[in-house]
């Protein structure tokens, strides 16, 4: 219990960390003013000043933020700072790029975790070997034989399941000359795929070809160098940001159901679960949670560093910004938005307890 607790704090403060980081840094490119920057919300437990920043740890570990010098109002300049500092100062494009740093930072952070995961540890693939034959499946009805390891499909040399389940796919349903490796021989079989109907990971129903083979499950690692463990981490994450931006649009349009939306007690469940399973699957877990905080960060809501990006772009295509009222009614319903998504996502987390 008080591993999992000390594993959820150190993973919400790094996550916060990360994104505040890159905050802070663009801002200081730009020659914008800092005067506090915080982990966590509310009073602080502990500051220190370093130039003209203080630096605080504070109690509510939900969160943190940089105040940046004329963020709203040139004239409310803390001691020490002059106006050339002022982010309101500063040009269109350098405040997007001020917000937009937060989130890229989660996303650095991710690839940083699984760049140090691949480099450790290597890739785990799944050999392209058949470990069951449904019956009368088109591979049945070919004869193609659990044990057999498939080498080729249409010419093309074939080494992992993966990439045998994708060309497969990417037929549509043609006919398929697959190469395997029986007994130290190689034995060419013409299957015939089928279209069956399943479910995606989203719940949505799909047609896909098949040919009826599932894997032995049997694997091998493999050794990455730096550079390819570097690549393999980038590919991770952009297919994870994919696939989350893809199920955020199936949210919107109800595809997914909205009880699938999680809050911070969730967060804190699977952090004590993975915890449980060793570092690696932790550090996994973390690289995930940013991705996702990276994301909802660039949703076009005010209050969130999306909606500031919408105001500034919109300011550099006008040339003006956005006058004070129509902020102050975007803001308000942006704050509404989001105390509703919090409140869904806390009785998410809630009903979920009481329902196990």
């Amino acid at each position: 219990m008080f591993e999992s607790a000390i594993a959820i704090i150190l993973v919400l403060g790094l996550l916060i960390f990360f994104h505040e980081l890159g905050h802070f840094l663009v801002a200081r490119i730009f020659g914008i003013g800092v005067s506090v920057f915080s982990l966590g919300f509310g009073p602080k437990l502990l500051s220190f000043n370093y130039g003209k920043t203080e630096y605080r740890l504070s109690a509510v570990p939900l969160g943190g933020y940089v105040s940046l010098v004329g963020e709203a109002d040139d004239a409310d300049l803390p001691d020490k700072f002059t106006p050339e500092e002022s982010f309101a100062r500063r040009a269109p494009w350098q405040r997007i790029l001020v917000v937009a740093a937060g989130p890229v930072f989660n996303f650095i952070l991710a690839w940083f975790i699984y760049w140090g995961l691949f480099w450790a540890h290597g890739q785990m693939e799944l050999i392209a070997e058949v470990g069951e034959v449904a019956d009368n499946s088109p591979a049945y009805e070919a004869g193609i034989e659990p044990g057999d390891r498939v080498i080729a499909i249409n010419g093309q040399d074939i080494k992992f399941w993966d990439e045998m389940v994708l060309f497969i796919q990417e037929s549509k349903g043609e006919q398929l000359n697959i190469q395997v490796q029986r007994n130290s021989h190689p034995i060419d079989f013409i299957v015939n795929p089928e279209i069956v109907t399943r479910q995606n990971i989203f719940g949505e129903e799909i047609q896909t070809p098949q040919v009826g083979v599932i894997a032995s499950g049997e694997t091998v690692t493999i050794d990455l160098n730096p550079l390819s463990a570097a690549y393999e981490g980038a590919a991770q994450t952009w297919m994870l940001m994919k696939l989350t931006v893809q199920g955020i649009v199936k949210l919107i349009e109800r595809i997914i159901p909205l009880d699938n939306i999680g809050g911070p007690i969730m967060i804190a469940q699977l952090v004590s679960e993975q915890t449980s399973e060793g570092l690696v699957n932790l550090l996994a877990l973390t690289a995930l949670i940013s991705i996702n905080l990276g994301l909802i960060n660039l949703l076009p809501i005010p209050v969130l560093d999306g909606g500031h990006i919408i105001f500034y772009t919109a300011e550099m295509i006008t040339g003006k910004p956005l006058n004070d009222r129509m902020r102050q009614i975007a803001t308000r319903i942006g704050i509404s938005l989001l105390l509703a998504l919090m409140a869904l996502a806390i009785f998410n987390d809630l009903w979920r307890i009481f329902r196990e």
